[in-house]
């Protein structure tokens, strides 16, 4: 029951991590290489920050989500996040967000046509 406990925990700071992280690519100041403090602050609790993102092998970047006990979704989410945060950021994410929402379509056992639809979607912008 204990472990219950914890791991729900865990998922609840990982969902507000992954929400606020979304919430701050929004914010049209973020257009500045020197304004990602905020969500260096964000990926700090997974032991990344935007230099990180931007040295990481897309296989370590998924090493180390799943490492953290990101499930499906939240893998999802973040590489939603990589994919918008770099709409607006001279940072180009595509590539690991793509090799996220692969790594997802053919780990989970599970077809899903959201994914299929983003692989697509990166795909064209690349």
């Amino acid at each position: 029951m204990l472990n219950k406990s914890l791991r729900d925990e865990e998922k609840v700071k990982i969902d507000n991590m992954l929400t606020t992280l979304i919430s701050l690519i929004f914010i049209p100041k973020f257009r500045n290489v020197e304004d990602t403090s905020l969500i260096d602050n964000q990926l700090i609790k997974l032991k990344l920050s935007t230099t990180i993102l931007k040295e990481i092998s897309e296989e370590d970047l998924i090493t180390l989500l799943s490492g953290y006990g990101l499930d499906w979704e939240d893998k999802e989410r973040f590489a939603d996040f990589l994919v918008d945060y770099t709409k607006e950021n001279p940072f180009d994410f595509k590539g690991k967000a793509l090799s996220i929402y692969q790594h997802i379509q053919s780990e989970s056992k599970a077809f899903s046509f959201g994914i299929f639809n983003k692989i697509a979607g990166v795909k064209l912008k690349v």
